[in-house]
């Protein structure tokens, strides 16, 4: 697959990026677990195909030391016992709110889980990540970003 632009070398397009990735220190500074954090990245890049998106991400999330177990259940997470309650709660949120033209939204039901597990603090982190992750997916989507050539911590 041949991308359509290198939008990294965009003048624009980098510094959106550039806005997006700062604006994103206030969900990993925030109190949301680490791991859920990765494997929201990883289910919703899913949902969304972004090659390059899943290549960072479970290669970041390995590198951290999840296993390659629940790396590789997480587009069957409903069908697995590898996750806890509250992971469980945060993939349903993420499948919901990435999916909102399918759905009509998310739910009430899964806000609620959500907010069981979550204090208002680490529920908005969850939020603002799943909105981040699915314009990243977006950016690399339309550009045909692909994957494949991404080291652990390239970006940091």
């Amino acid at each position: 697959m041949e991308p359509r632009t290198n939008w990294m070398a965009n003048e624009v397009a980098s510094k959106w990026a550039k806005h997006i990735i700062s604006s994103n220190k206030a969900i990993t500074d925030s109190a949301l677990p680490k791991a859920v954090q990765e494997l929201v990245k990883i289910r919703a890049s899913q949902i969304n195909g972004c090659g390059a998106c899943l290549d960072m991400h479970t290669k970041d999330a390995a590198a951290a030391g999840e296993s390659m177990v629940r790396i590789n259940l997480v587009g069957a997470w409903r069908e697995t016992t590898v996750y806890t309650e509250a992971e469980r709660a945060a993939l349903e949120l993420t499948d919901q709110g990435t999916r909102l033209a399918d759905s009509g939204g998310v739910t009430d039901e899964a806000w609620a889980n959500a907010a069981k597990h979550y204090d208002d603090d680490q529920l908005m982190a969850l939020v603002a990540l799943i909105g981040t992750i699915n314009a990243f997916n977006r950016l690399n989507v339309i550009t045909r970003m692909p994957g494949g050539e991404y080291q652990p911590g390239q970006f940091l």
